[in-house]
């Protein structure tokens, strides 16, 4: 079953993290120095909240896929919806191993379909390697 996702960028992790917590009556899944991540079941929602990038508020939407036939699924509904898709495949970024593509609505905002593969130890890779959702205007900036 899919999980929606939502991620935000934050001023003070530590007052957020304790906000959130409250709010959702449960602690992060994970929490780092500069990202934490709740994984709810009531509504299922990924909730990350990070102080990478620039400006507050929401920086990407997107669903996450439990596995590779509700990714090509999201895939098709992201062609069909007649935008410009990014496919980065198997990527790392959010301290995850993640095979993802993007598209953006009408409004610039970034919507990320994804199935995590593992996890991994640092938030991202390399600026130098960076993919093209954290280099792209209008495309995520949470990835790096």
């Amino acid at each position: 079953m899919k999980r929606f996702h939502v991620h935000l960028h934050v001023d003070d992790l530590h007052k957020s993290i304790a906000f959130y917590s409250r709010l959702f009556a449960a602690e992060p899944a994970r929490v780092e120095a500069d990202y934490a991540k709740w994984m709810l079941e009531d509504p299922r929602v990924n909730f990350a909240i990070s102080t990478f990038g620039s400006g507050k508020g929401i920086d990407h939407l997107g669903i996450q896929a439990e596995d590779e036939g509700e990714l090509l699924e999201l895939r098709s509904r992201a062609e069909l919806a007649d935008r410009s898709l990014l496919d980065e495949g198997e990527t790392s970024c959010c301290y995850a191993r993640s095979d993802k593509h993007w598209v953006t609505d009408p409004q610039g905002i970034a919507w990320e379909h994804y199935r995590t593969l593992d996890t991994v130890p640092v938030h991202g890779i390399p600026r130098e390697q960076a993919s093209a959702c954290c280099v792209t205007p209008g495309k995520a900036s949470a990835c790096c």
